[in-house]
């Protein structure tokens, strides 16, 4: 399970040794751009990438169709089902 991120500062320090900063700063000059966009924006990338993974489930064609078959035609609930629906705590009605 992943971890929250709590962190209310705009700001990010990373340790660097002084050769990796300065292949980060060359490259980010010819490329015309500041080191944070240059650090910035591939991390951004690689973050949405794994955020995109993880939140995917990726199904074949029959598994598709098995989820919409199910969607549409849902199964009977069995003994445990209605068991565990029996055991929810009633919402609270509201009073007019």
């Amino acid at each position: 399970m992943p971890r929250a991120a709590v962190d209310d500062t705009p700001r990010m320090n990373l340790r660097l040794r002084p050769e990796q900063k300065a292949t980060l700063v060359r490259a980010a000059a010819l490329r015309h751009t500041d080191l944070t966009d240059f650090v910035l924006q591939p991390a951004l990338r690689e973050a949405r990438a794994v955020i995109e993974e993880s939140e995917r489930i990726p199904l074949s064609a029959r598994d598709s169709q098995t989820v919409l078959d199910l969607l549409e035609h849902p199964p009977a609930p069995n003994a445990r089902l209605r068991a565990a629906i029996a055991a929810l705590p009633r919402p609270a009605r509201k009073r007019k």
